[in-house]
């Protein structure tokens, strides 16, 4: 498994990490699911939250667990699928409370959100890889920690980043923020298992409002929607 050319900050961070025995252990684990199962996200697509959102630009950091695990999901953004694939019913409650809260218009066609990445919105999951329709089937095999090195790179940063968790898996990262610099946004998953927890929750206006305190610019939430 190949770490692809990422920005310096990330390169300087991750090439650490991918020495470590652990990492051998998590690639050769990968080679051998990959061998004999069908893997999500495609191997291109493994580190695509890192590659659009550099370290050096991440603003907010919105943390999943592991990917989708059904045909055409999974890209490598947690939440997010790219056309023509149907949003997901949790990205499909993101969407409603998007709507809900900041008055923004559900896209039509699609659920990509590599449009939030862009601007500084690292959409990162705890564990990268998943076996096909088996969800949390590559947990405990070494991404957690790889991952908690990558938020352990955004809470070092010398710019103040939102941290927005969602649900218990999530919120158990809050230990590793710095919340003097840094702004904890925790809240309900958008899953339908504790939708009515989630609605109403008002995370995007939340979020802009603690990188405006912060001097940083908020993210426009908008999403096109295509044909």
């Amino acid at each position: 498994m190949q770490i692809p050319p990422l920005s310096p900050g990330w390169q300087a961070l991750l090439s650490e990490e991918a020495g470590k025995p652990y990492f051998d252990e998590l690639a050769a684990f990968l080679r051998a699911e990959r061998a004999e199962k069908r893997i999500f996200p495609p191997e291109g697509d493994v580190f695509n939250a890192l590659s659009l959102t550099p370290l050096e630009e991440a603003k907010v950091l919105l943390l999943g667990q592991d990917p989708y695990h059904d045909e055409g999901q999974a890209h490598g953004l947690c939440f997010s699928v790219r056309p023509p694939t149907r949003p997901p019913p949790s990205l499909k409650n993101i969407f409603r409370e998007l709507r809900d809260d900041l008055g923004l218009e559900v896209p039509e066609g699609h659920g990509e959100l590599s449009a939030w990445a862009r601007q500084g919105v690292l959409l990162l999951n705890t564990v990268l890889t998943v076996a096909a329709h088996e969800p949390a089937s590559h947990k405990k095999r070494g991404w957690e920690t790889f991952t908690d090195a990558v938020i352990a790179g955004v809470n070092a940063s010398e710019k103040a980043v939102v941290f927005c968790l969602w649900g218990g898996h999530a919120q158990k990262k809050a230990k590793l923020v710095d919340q003097s610099r840094h702004v904890v946004i925790e809240g309900a998953h958008p899953s339908p298992l504790s939708m009515k927890k989630f609605m109403g929750s008002r995370p995007f206006s939340k979020i802009n409002s603690a990188l405006i305190a912060k001097g940083r610019t908020p993210v426009d939430w908008s999403l096109r929607s295509v044909d």
